[in-house]
């Protein structure tokens, strides 16, 4: 008996996920989807808006133009007043005038009217019937029978080609009414011409059809030209609205932080308050048991918890204390106590408070200070707390027997500097941004240091930002690490400007009289050495 098969099984693959097109396809594929509705829905094979601003400008065209028309029309009926009868002449020059003003009061009307899908058809086929009209009109003029002599058919080519450039430059906004114009009158000379049966005037006909070609071209040329600059404006107009969609996004995403800021301000000030107090109550009795005040303990254990929590306590004290100072400065509320402050004291004091901590793990602190140097004009707080930081930093980071330098020293452009150099563990250059944020730890040195949240740097860079110095740290692995903080010329006292007005006295001045003079000569001391008088 034989054995079946095991149904092979089937697995199916996983679905690869949808590759979204990038922005500017979806863009570009948006357009072209636009532009092809646009084309289906308009006259003239472009956009609905444009139809709309080509007639707008074939409007302002011909109005901005009819005084010139009616001087064409004018000189053009007297000329064949003298040339032809008057009557004839005289009914034309005014029929043609009725005509123009048909024409320029319906461009007003257009230019007055709100613009529509359904009026634009309406105003670009009567204006079209207007043009045509217009140029049956020149026709009836012009036309006559030809091979009369040669100053008549000169004379006529002549107006037939300045009729046909003045009509086609006005109507160039709108081709099929220039063609309308124009048309009438090049086939009526040309067929006038034609009936002639002479060689001149068969070329007088092929000139005045070429002529109509010529202009033809010319008024689709700068149709053509006219299109693109719509299409042009009408690309800046929709980047100019994408930009402020972007900026209101922007604008609106900004103020979305901006109230995330003060929620976060209001709720770790709320919150140190809350922790602060119990923390009150952990320190001062785990102090009181770690200390043994009221007798020992039963079991010598406790006291080394109590030890425990103490620590812990602090250390959660001064984790509190640096996150409420990096979120004032932050946002902007932390302000400078400022007044004279002596940078070498500072240094010297916080090396005098962390000398013991640097003695336990055999670290040696050397100092380098410049004798002699001013004070300067700083928050002691603020400064203080950044030597602090930055030794207490290279105490953690540096081994067993290292060295640490600290140097306070002039700068170059006048101002006052302090370093501190040690030889840790060093930061990888690609790392150097990391640590300058907040929260952020270099990977060596998680592995090689103490517990800390990673504020010390930032809040030591940003209380110099506000003291409008400068921040620099360089370090190589497995060299070591130095930070150089500045305080600008501007801070030291010895630098500082005087005064521009002088200091009002202490006491109103009282008129003195020569023998107050001699009396004050007569008591002044004899021996005014470092008296100052």
């Amino acid at each position: 008996m034989s054995i079946p098969a095991e149904k092979p099984e089937v697995v199916q693959l996983p679905a690869e996920p949808p590759v979204a097109p990038p922005v500017n396809a979806r863009r570009a594929a948006a357009q072209r989807v636009r532009e092809a509705r646009d084309r289906l829905t308009s006259t003239s094979g472009t956009r609905p808006a444009f139809d709309t601003e080509l007639l707008r400008q074939y409007a302002q065209t011909r109005m901005s133009a009819s005084y010139v028309v009616m001087l064409l029309v004018v000189a053009t009926g007297v000329l064949f007043g003298l040339w032809i009868h008057v009557v004839p002449a005289a009914a034309w020059t005014i029929g043609m005038l009725c005509i123009h003003a048909a024409i320029i009061r319906n461009c007003a009307r257009f230019l007055g009217a709100q613009p529509s899908l359904a009026e634009t058809r309406k105003w670009r086929t009567r204006f079209v019937l207007l043009d045509l009209l217009y140029g049956l009109c020149w026709t009836a003029i012009l036309l006559h029978p030809a091979g009369l002599d040669i100053v008549s058919n000169t004379m006529m080519m002549f107006l037939m080609l300045l009729v046909i450039a003045v009509s086609s430059m006005l109507a160039a906004s709108l081709p099929i009414a220039a063609l309308a114009a124009t048309a009438p009158v090049t086939a009526a000379i040309a067929f006038n011409f034609a009936l002639s049966g002479t060689y001149d005037n068969y070329a007088l006909a092929l000139l005045a059809v070429a002529a109509e070609g010529y202009f033809a071209l010319l008024a689709h040329r700068l149709h053509s030209t006219t299109l693109a600059t719509l299409e042009a404006r009408a690309e800046k107009d929709a980047l100019i609205g994408e930009l402020e969609q972007a900026k209101a996004i922007s604008d609106e995403a900004r103020h979305r932080a901006e109230s995330a800021n003060v929620a976060k301000s209001r709720f770790l000030a709320q919150m140190s308050h809350e922790l602060r107090t119990p923390l009150n109550a952990i320190l001062g009795f785990s102090e009181v048991m770690k200390s043994e005040i009221f007798g020992p303990h039963a079991v010598p254990v406790y006291k080394e918890y109590s030890a425990d929590i103490h620590n812990s306590g602090v250390h959660l004290l001064n984790l509190i204390n640096e996150i409420l100072d990096l979120s004032r400065i932050e946002a902007g509320r932390y302000e400078l106590n400022e007044e004279a402050v002596s940078l070498v004291h500072v240094v010297a004091d916080c090396h005098h408070l962390l000398k013991l901590r640097a003695t336990s793990r055999g670290i040696t602190i050397h100092e380098v200070f410049e004798q002699g140097m001013p004070r300067v004009w700083a928050d002691e707080r603020a400064s203080r707390q950044i030597v602090l930081n930055l030794l207490s930093n290279s105490i953690k980071f540096t081994p067993q027997g290292g060295e640490v330098w600290l140097k306070v020293g002039w700068t170059a452009s006048g101002g006052q500097y302090l370093s501190v150099k040690d030889t840790g563990s060093g930061i990888a250059e690609n790392e150097i941004p990391i640590v300058l944020a907040s929260f952020g730890q270099g990977s060596n040195s998680i592995k090689s240091a103490e517990q800390g949240a990673g504020l010390g740097l930032p809040i030591a860079k940003s209380l110099i930002d506000l003291h409008g110095g400068t921040f620099t740290l360089k370090s190589k692995l497995r060299i070591g690490t130095e930070v150089i903080v500045t305080f600008p010329p501007e801070r030291v006292m010895s630098a500082l400007a005087p005064l521009a007005e002088e200091v009002p006295p202490l006491q109103p001045e009282t008129p003195t009289t020569p023998a107050d003079d001699k009396r004050r000569v007569r008591n002044k001391p004899i021996m005014s050495a470092g008296t100052g008088l």
